[in-house]
């Protein structure tokens, strides 16, 4: 069967990694997603003292960043890719709000970008993979066959998140999200190198009003489509 890469963009919090992984695991693709590693990068800055929220060595990370090693393994218990920062597994740690407050600054450093995109391109050789984040389909993978753009109203964003780290039991507010939310739109929006776009080709998915399920079955019939060469 044809193989083809999936490049989904977007917003924070508008369900990039869902969507990303349920094609992943119903076409039976490598599924790698962008925003943890940048997330693993910050995390790597916090442990040593590079990054907190009054100061930031970007020098010392940036000499530190050839002792960076970061991979997807899939773990058999949840059958699913959980990312790796120098061999020890970070999938939990990566996704607190301590970590997501400090993630932009990060993805704003070029150095940090090249060092990460070079082994996204990797990871792509062989096609047959999904990767989301913010710059996939216009940098990463600029000729990737599909390429989706998820937007949604920034309220309903904010919201998800809230419930997604309530249910992890963490102890945050929603309007410490929505800031979060509103913080990371400006930054990804408006960064110097690879800024948040829509590539031209890309399809653009608006779920402010949309179920996962429904938004998944959309999607899918798209990389149905461009796997079959139909469109």
């Amino acid at each position: 069967m044809n193989k083809i890469i999936i490049a989904i963009d977007g917003y924070s919090s508008t369900g990039k990694s869902t969507v990303a992984r349920q094609l992943a695991d119903y076409l039976n693709y490598i599924y790698v997603d962008s925003g943890a590693m940048y997330r693993a990068v910050a995390l790597f800055a916090l442990q040593n003292n590079y990054l907190s929220e009054n100061h930031f060595d970007k020098q010392s990370l940036l000499m530190a960043l050839p002792a960076i090693k970061i991979e997807f393994k899939k773990e058999a218990k949840n059958n699913r890719a959980d990312i790796f920062l120098n061999d020890i597994n970070v999938e939990k740690e990566i996704r607190t709000m301590y970590v997501s407050d400090f993630v932009s600054p990060i993805a704003t450093l070029s150095e940090v970008r090249k060092k990460l995109v070079s082994i996204q391109h990797k990871m792509g050789i062989k096609k047959g993979i999904v990767m989301d984040g913010r710059d996939i389909g216009t940098v990463v993978f600029p000729d990737a066959e599909l390429k989706i753009f998820m937007n949604a109203n920034t309220q309903v964003r904010a919201l998800r998140r809230y419930n997604e780290l309530i249910e992890k039991g963490q102890n945050v507010s929603f309007d410490e999200i929505l800031k979060n939310v509103e913080k990371r739109d400006l930054m990804d929006t408006t960064r110097i190198d690879s800024p948040l776009v829509k590539a031209t080709d890309a399809i653009e998915v608006n779920n402010s009003e949309t179920n996962r399920e429904d938004q998944f079955h959309i999607i899918l019939q798209l990389a149905k489509d461009r796997i079959a060469k139909r469109i």
